[in-house]
């Protein structure tokens, strides 16, 4: 498994992600039992920008080799909550709910691994928008095939509390 990129001060510009922030996207989004379950595994993670990756697994199939569309759409809810946590200040910030959710999928994802890159559009007091694109990961898949093609793109919005 790789280990998630935790960009510190100063190596390219931009701040680290508070420690606080970043147990809670451990201990909270990534060791949940269905991120657990669906094999999602961070990436990388800096402010406002979270790539996760999820394997193919049988078990997250609708038919055949096709991803079930509520896996992708699990996938899609971890990585913009994992963003818009990502930026948050753990002294304002003791959680958050997906408040809205509208995913447009855009190709069938067929017995490939999923890569999902979300960032966060806006960022309020209390709400934080964010787009998140699910990509086939052909590599993660072990496929030499084409270029990675975009499966999903979804808008989310997250309030903290």
């Amino acid at each position: 498994m790789l280990q998630a990129i935790l960009r510190q001060p100063g190596t390219d510009g931009t701040a680290a992600v508070d420690p606080r922030m970043r147990a809670m996207i451990d201990n909270v989004l990534m060791a949940s039992p269905v991120a657990r379950a669906l094999g999602v595994r961070l990436d990388q993670l800096a402010p406002d920008h979270v790539e996760l990756f999820m394997p193919y697994l049988p078990t997250n199939v609708t038919h055949g080799s096709t991803v079930h569309g509520g896996v992708i759409a699990t996938l899609i809810d971890i990585a913009g909550a994992a963003a818009a946590a990502s930026g948050a200040s753990a002294d304002a910030v003791k959680g958050g709910a997906t408040s809205s959710l509208s995913v447009q999928y855009l190709a069938a994802a067929q017995g490939v691994a999923l890569r999902a890159v979300a960032g966060v559009v806006r960022r309020g007091r209390r709400q934080v928008v964010t787009e998140v694109a699910v990509y086939a990961d052909r590599a993660g898949a072990n496929q030499e095939d084409e270029s990675d093609v975009l499966v999903a793109k979804a808008l989310m919005s997250s309030a903290m509390f």
